[in-house]
């Protein structure tokens, strides 16, 4: 049982229509990515501005206390884990393209609205700011379900995973944008606006102008979502989506030939087939019966793998300077300290970031999405492991062992299972309910997200070397936990979407299809 639209979007020539969905998919990602870590790049700015009193006589600069810290940086990850919830279960409700580009505009408006944080108090400035970013999570949450469910259902199924994994990989570009935007705007201003070290002048040391910086670089954020919306609203519904939910083989058919250049049958009759196969709730015994375990092992990997990832880039402006890879704070000025930073983020995710998203990508149709995640999961779990036990040593003696092992973990998690773990869930579950799977695994991930956020970030932001040593003992063991649970998923690559989930009424060794579900749909076309 085949619906000639599906079989024509799976055997499709990769043509110039699935560059541009990439494209248009991607670049969402590429926003999501640098709004949710750019905050890192201006973070330590903010304390600098709004919590120095200088009648104390301190000797090191403002800093945000640990608890406004970890709200800053976790709010818009609450947001995210909220949108995807949101988003997924009204991209299988409503359909995906219809709620694709209200995503953008919260985006774009939460954006600019963040720059734009007012008050006269840094209470008022800094909750301001945790409001609209809770806003620009929810938007950015729900990129995640909807971009990764319509990649899955246009693509072929022979670059299936390169095609998502690719619209991925632009959060690879967005981190390290968010690095170069961060570094080239602090060196425009400290140029115009030099300034002593903190050392030298506590007072003069932070410029005034450098509340003008954080400000810019979190609207530039807006920029490319605003870019992409138009071309977003031009995209049709995914073929899946309308014959398999809508009912309208027809419109499927006459969409898919107009994107593919293809002449397709739409084959009305045999819709029947597919609903008698797959009208089973989400919440139901026959659901888990049949994807409960790869969903348990969607949702765990997902938290275990984004407690790491998050913890490594949202927690690197407090370990460069403890291990000396930039001066400490008090030998800085305010626009010099966001201009390190982020110069040392760009250089990690350069050579570390960046390459691991581009592995998977290439490798991920000849490797398969098991073995990249396995492998992924087990060199975190060892580089992490060792940069604990030997903390010491590399951080008195051994900064460019340092540096380099660093670096490894941020590969292989991208070459690995931070990709993997988005590719997954688009992949394993029926249409009906494939956005709200992803969503539900996605925000699996958010929570992990929010406990690096809240829980290893507490450890690292007063740069203690014990407790920077302590967190990443901790994210070694929670990566080899990761290997663990991946074993529940299974490899998806090189079969059709409706063969994995078994929504073709055919029993599957990877979806296991009740007898008399089988029986049934048979029964009713005879």
């Amino acid at each position: 049982m085949a619906l000639e639209v599906l079989e024509a979007l799976d055997s499709a020539r990769t043509q110039w229509y699935h560059v541009t969905a990439i494209v248009i998919a991607g670049m969402g990602f590429f926003t999501d990515a640098y709004d949710l870590f750019c905050i890192s790049t201006v973070s330590k700015l903010l304390g600098r501005l709004y919590y120095f009193d200088p009648s104390q006589g301190v000797t090191k600069p403002g800093k945000l206390p640990t608890s406004v810290n970890n709200i800053v940086i976790g709010v818009a990850l609450v947001g995210t884990l909220t949108g995807q919830l949101v988003f997924g279960w009204l991209g299988d409700k409503l359909g995906r393209k219809k709620v694709y580009g209200v995503t953008l505009i919260m985006m774009v408006a939460c954006a600019i609205g963040s720059g734009l944080s007012f008050g006269a108090t840094a209470k008022s400035v800094l909750g301001t700011l945790c409001f609209f970013r809770f806003w620009l999570g929810f938007g950015i949450g729900g990129d995640y379900p909807l971009s990764a469910t319509i990649m899955s259902e246009y693509a072929n199924k022979r670059t299936r995973g390169a095609f998502i994994a690719a619209v991925f990989a632009m959060q690879g570009v967005g981190i390290i944008f968010a690095g170069l935007v961060s570094m080239t705007l602090s060196a425009l201003f400290k140029a115009y606006y030099p300034a002593p070290s903190y050392h030298d002048n506590p007072i003069l040391s932070t410029q005034p102008e450098a509340d003008l910086l954080w400000r810019v670089v979190l609207m530039i954020g807006a920029i490319p979502a605003m870019m992409t919306y138009y071309w977003r609203m031009k995209m049709p519904e995914t073929g899946r989506y309308t014959a398999i939910i809508e009912g309208n083989a027809k419109q499927a058919a006459a969409d898919m030939a107009r994107v593919l250049d293809i002449e397709i049958q739409a084959e009305q009759d045999k819709l029947a087939e597919f609903h008698a196969a797959n009208n089973y709730p989400l919440w139901s015994h026959e659901f888990f019966q049949r994807h409960g375990k790869h969903l348990i092992g969607t949702m765990s990997s997902w938290f275990l793998l984004d407690i790491a990832f998050y913890s490594q880039n949202l927690t690197q402006k407090d370990i460069f300077p403890a291990i000396g890879l930039i001066h400490k704070d008090y030998q800085m000025d305010a626009i010099g300290e966001v201009f390190q930073t982020s110069r040392a983020m760009f250089v990690v995710a350069l050579l570390g970031t960046f390459p691991g998203y581009w592995f998977t990508v290439f490798l991920i149709e000849k490797l398969g999405r098991y073995k990249i995640q396995l492998v992924g999961f087990f060199m975190m779990s060892f580089f992490m492991f060792v940069i604990g036990v030997k903390y010491d040593y590399l951080k008195n003696d051994g900064r460019a062992l340092f540096a380099l092992l660093y670096g490894l973990t941020f590969f292989f998690a991208n070459f690995g299972p931070n990709s993997t773990t988005f590719v997954l869930p688009a992949e394993l579950f029926p249409t009906r309910v494939r956005s709200t799977c992803h969503a539900l695994s996605a925000a699996a991930g958010k929570a992990g997200a929010l406990v690096g956020a809240f829980g290893i970030q507490s450890l690292t932001v007063g740069g203690e070397l014990y407790k920077i040593r302590k967190a990443m003992i901790i994210l070694a063991i929670t990566n080899l936990l990761g290997f663990f649970v991946s074993f529940l998923v299974t490899e998806t690559k090189g079969r059709s979407l409706e063969e994995i989930s078994g929504e073709d009424g055919r029993e599957s060794e990877l979806t296991p299809t009740p007898n008399n579900r089988v029986q049934g749909s048979r029964t009713q076309t005879m």
